[in-house]
């Protein structure tokens, strides 16, 4: 089971507004500061750190779960705001399964950020 992930990114600034922004739907927020990492996470746990210097090439592919897809469609709605560019627009994937829907945006460092909902709409009441 995936515990956190590092990443090292051009801007410490800009990629730290960014992801406080583009997460913000998911309910994780800015954490912890320490020793030039910044910590992602919600209810006091960072799983996503970012550091200032220089970014890897290939970029990343991070994915993060959502519980339904509206949140799937702010989180694309909030990161494009936040300064990401869109690399997928919320949608199904039904070639990785029937209720696949996610949506993504490139980081400003180019990494593909995927917020993914694997639960079937949920109907009207």
């Amino acid at each position: 089971m995936l515990d956190h992930v590092g990443m090292h990114v051009h801007s410490y600034e800009r990629s730290k507004e960014f992801f406080r922004l583009a997460l913000a739907p998911l309910d994780y927020e800015l954490i912890l500061e320490y020793s030039g990492w910044a910590g992602f996470g919600w209810a006091d746990r960072p799983s996503l750190w970012i550091r200032g210097g220089t970014s890897v090439t290939p970029a990343l592919h991070l994915a993060f779960r959502a519980e339904d897809r509206d949140t799937v469609r702010e989180f694309h709605r909030v990161a494009l705001q936040a300064g990401g560019k869109d690399n997928g627009e919320p949608g199904l994937r039904p070639e990785y399964h029937a209720d696949y829907y996610a949506a993504y945006v490139l980081d400003p460092d180019g990494n593909n950020v995927e917020v993914v909902c694997h639960l079937p709409e949920l109907a009207e009441p």
